[in-house]
């Protein structure tokens, strides 16, 4: 049995011991142990396993950590923590206080730059090397790696824009696979397949265009190609582009064969890398296919119904609507800006476009959510999925500012509701005539086990549904929350009529007739969101108290002004104080 070679690294020191003979060896012991923690701790798999050459390639040709290495995303950057000081602890990667899933400042000195969301390694990096430039530091590098998806991306532009016309010591490497967590799309990933066959494109083209000393196409698996252009480039002065051409998932069958599944592909078998068989127990279905699902119903009866997604058919299952309706369901790669003014363009020649982006990812897009949306009051459809907290993606990936950033801006509904009929039949009734652009946020996973292929009914905007009915204390919950709520009021021995239960339903505008009531009738009020509390669903109550010079007592749960780490979902509400059982708790206090 031959030496093992990963064993004696724990660093980039101890990895430019070694002789490059030994690479093939290391990379190949490197996705091995990739893969044994994924199988069984589940994670981000087929990125990291088609970057192993290339991470080994950087950290024995560059010195890190004072060279500056940026992991655009960050899915792809697992064998970087491995020979980066975190070997001993991957297996905690992405479990509660546990390593992050992406490149995190605060974590370790090799991670130059947090990232989690894409296209921003062009603009960090840059912005270090000039920093590096006004310092006096010629020497420094500055390498950002990043996706042909993501570097389709506007602000990819913008960086590349300012970088071509500055003499920073950058260098931008593409890793072009062809795929994100989706098929890359769109006429650069048609350009980029054009210039891995066409020399004379490589010879002159759009990177060369934009004054970058252009490089490639090279085999990405190939130490010894990868090792001379680094060198090369390593000497080289200003800004600088490699182009590679990698294979996602390398070295496991199925994630090479099935790259989308592949990319997070939950728990498998390490040694066949074989799925394990989906348990034959009823489940409720996920919001995300609930969505997916009822949009195709409505799309049949009203031909004005356009959907869009930035770069994920699959994750907002619109893929089910882009197979159906290919003409008239859209997407347009990583570009949320371009997503939500395409759909205000649509809306103003009559259309009815569903605009289905992350809750964390309309973030981008927040000065067109404002000024092409809202301001100009298009009847555009926002489609918010993984509202609240997601779980192991952590801090980059929790939804829960979205209430907190919409509710100040004019003209904009916002609803979220508490099961997934709620969701069909608010997204039904938003496409039958709504003036107003409406958002509609619901969370990750699953919802419940209810009937929700009923047919649709129509719903009174801004109307809450009363679930139980006291005098004492009102409790209004927004969302996922209605549930949790639902069960410790299950389990909590009171008098009867003493507890009020709303399902508010309608965030924005909110019920006033309701909360009127519920102030005059009630000692105590309580609400409950799964977002952010500042400027949240629960201010919005208190600002309803304060206009009326109520004087109840409003508690307000929900998250803290924190950022939220990674976990399990049911393990960071119960720290955040949002389980059933701290819920229950909470509610004693006024009884």
């Amino acid at each position: 049995m031959a030496t093992s070679v990963l064993s004696h690294i724990n660093t980039p020191e101890d990895l430019r011991k070694l002789d490059p003979s030994l690479f093939p060896q290391l990379a190949h012991e490197l996705r091995e142990f990739i893969v044994d923690i994924v199988a069984t701790k589940e994670g981000h798999l087929g990125a990291s396993l088609g970057v192993v050459e290339l991470t080994i390639a950087l950290h024995y040709v560059f010195n890190t950590p004072s060279d500056n290495l940026i992991w655009d995303v960050g899915h792809q950057a697992y064998g970087h923590k491995i020979l980066t000081g975190r070997k001993n602890i991957f297996e905690t990667n992405r479990q509660l206080h546990g390593i992050s899933g992406f490149p995190k400042r605060s974590e370790s000195k090799y991670d130059a730059f947090g990232t989690g969301h894409s296209s921003t390694s062009i603009s960090a990096a840059l912005g270090m090397a000039i920093a590096s430039k006004i310092k006096g530091d010629t020497t420094k590098h500055h390498i950002a790696v990043i996706g042909d998806a993501s570097i389709a991306s506007g602000m990819a532009f913008e960086g590349l824009n300012h970088a071509g016309v500055s003499d920073a010591n950058l260098l931008i490497i593409l890793n072009d696979n062809a795929i994100g967590i989706d098929p890359s799309v769109g006429a650069l990933k048609e350009y980029l397949t054009k210039v891995k066959t066409n020399k004379k494109l490589a010879n002159y083209n759009i990177i060369k265009a934009l004054n970058f000393d252009y490089s490639g196409p090279i085999d990405g698996h190939d130490f010894n190609a990868l090792l001379k252009e680094l060198r090369r480039l390593k000497r080289k002065t200003g800004p600088k582009f490699l182009h590679i051409i990698t294979t996602k998932g390398k070295g496991l069958k199925q994630a090479e064969q099935d790259q989308i599944t592949y990319h997070a592909p939950g728990k498998f078998d390490k040694k066949t890398g074989e799925l394990y068989p989906k348990s034959n127990i009823p489940k409720p279905p996920k919001f995300q296919d609930v969505f997916g699902l009822s949009i195709i119903e409505l799309a049949q009866k009203n031909e004005k119904i356009v959907g869009i997604t930035p770069a994920m058919p699959t994750g907002s299952s619109l893929k089910y609507m882009i197979a159906q309706f290919p003409e008239r369901a859209f997407d347009v790669g990583i570009a949320e800006q371009h997503a939500v003014t395409l759909a205000a363009g649509m809306a103003t020649e009559g259309l009815i476009p569903f605009c289905n982006i992350y809750s964390t990812f309309l973030q981008r897009a927040y000065d067109q959510v404002i000024h092409d949306v809202a301001l100009q009051n298009l009847p555009v459809i926002f489609c918010l999925d993984r509202a609240g907290l997601v779980g192991e993606d952590g801090a980059t990936h929790h939804g829960v500012f979205d209430i907190a950033y919409l509710r100040c801006i004019p003209n904009l509904i916002i609803v979220s509701p508490s099961n997934e009929i709620q969701l069909r039949n608010i997204m039904y009734t938003a496409q039958l005539a709504i003036n107003n652009p409406i958002a509609i946020r619901y969370p990750r996973g699953r919802g419940q086990l209810l009937d929700w292929k009923k047919p649709f009914e129509k719903i009174s905007i801004g109307k809450s549904k009363t679930l139980k009915i006291g005098t004492k204390i009102a409790i209004l919950s927004v969302g996922k929350m209605t549930e949790s709520v639902r069960l410790a009021l299950q389990d909590l021995p009171v008098k009867e009529n003493t507890i009020t239960h709303v399902d508010v339903i309608f965030i924005k505008p909110i019920d006033e007739v309701l909360l009127h009531h519920i102030f005059k009738s009630h000692t105590y009020i309580i609400s409950i969101e799964d977002g952010i509390i500042t400027g949240g669903f629960g201010s919005a109550v208190l600002e309803f108290a304060n206009l009326h010079n109520y004087q109840n007592n409003v508690s307000l749960l929900g998250i803290s002004d924190q950022f939220i780490e990674h976990g399990k979902v049911d393990e960071l509400y119960e720290i955040c104080g949002l389980n059933v059982e701290s819920i229950k708790a909470h509610i004693k206090q006024f009884l």
